[in-house]
């Protein structure tokens, strides 16, 4: 068994090589972050493992492929980048890697609703331009934190936020129970929160899951914060939400288009705080990441 990790910076690729072991299967590291799905059949070279961080793999690149049959891809949202389901079809097993940035992402979700509570980027760009606002900012002491979906980032989000004074709601598919955590419904959650964070994968059943409904139904004021997946956000409503004032601001690190244009809507609105995808990016979660995908395949090699 051999595997190429097809489209390594030179950071994560330095990682990988530090932390493979001599009596690790072929770890070979392909250092091109920008590879086109085209070239993946002539880098992978006949390796049956294919380590990907944020390169699509088309279906048909993948058949191009013939020793292909496990993909390890580098973070938890593989669909954004490839079809599991149609890959099973021929063969090739998917495996993605959870819980290795829950700590970086769940302390940017609350940079994030504290920024938008108080407003300081855009204070701060005004100042760089002459101004001198002096607009008031929310206090999120006492205020309610709705989680939508509930693993292992939310939980983070839940501790810091309970730790600063929020009451915490919280909704998931599947009953949960955690501690200084009220879990209720999703119509509940909406109505009483101040803040709505999402914390949801990205399904055929998640995918639009906050509607224009649902936006309409959160409370007057509120701010929401995304860092899970944009195609999770009706993004039209989201916008004209924005812009009526039916929502005070959005922390967002995740969008319907990635990267952003340049002349997106979301760009222009002053109560929108920006960041590019960014969350999981600490040295610590990326340790976890490269060390769980040697994991893999140490555990793929085993069986073969």
């Amino acid at each position: 068994m051999a595997a190429v990790f097809i489209d390594a910076n030179d950071s994560l690729g330095d990682i990988f090589t530090r932390l493979a072991q001599p009596d690790d299967p072929p770890l070979r590291v392909n250092r091109d972050p920008d590879i086109a799905p085209e070239q993946i059949p002539d880098a992978l070279g006949g390796a049956d493992v294919v380590v990907i961080d944020h390169t699509e793999l088309p279906t048909d690149v993948a058949r191009r492929c013939p020793n292909l049959r496990h993909v390890v891809f580098l973070g938890t949202g593989a669909r954004s980048y490839m079809n599991p389901e149609e890959l099973a079809e021929i063969g090739i097993a998917v495996r993605t890697i959870k819980g290795y940035g829950d700590t970086a992402v769940a302390e940017c979700a609350i940079a994030l609703m504290w920024e938008a509570a108080r407003g300081l980027a855009r204070m701060d760009r005004s100042i760089r331009a002459g101004g001198w606002p002096r607009d008031d900012g929310m206090e999120l002491t006492g205020k309610t934190l709705g989680l939508v979906g509930f693993g292992g980032i939310a939980a983070e989000v839940a501790r810091i936020a309970s730790g600063g004074g929020m009451r915490v709601l919280a909704w998931n598919r599947t009953p949960r129970a955690h501690p200084d955590v009220a879990f209720v419904g999703i119509e509940d959650l909406l109505a009483q929160s101040d803040v709505v964070s999402l914390h949801l994968l990205l399904t055929g059943e998640t995918r639009g899951f906050l509607s224009p409904v649902r936006i309409a139904a959160m409370k007057r004021g509120a701010i929401l914060v995304n860092t899970a997946r944009g195609a999770l956000v009706d993004e039209d409503a989201m916008i004209a939400a924005l812009a009526s004032g039916h929502l005070r601001h959005a922390g967002l690190d995740v969008y319907a288009v990635e990267p952003l244009p340049k002349d997106h809507p979301l760009t222009s609105l002053p109560n929108v705080t920006l960041s590019s995808h960014a969350a999981f990016r600490t040295p610590e979660a990326t340790e976890n990441l490269i060390a769980a995908a040697i994991a893999h395949c140490r555990e793929i090699a085993a069986t073969h």
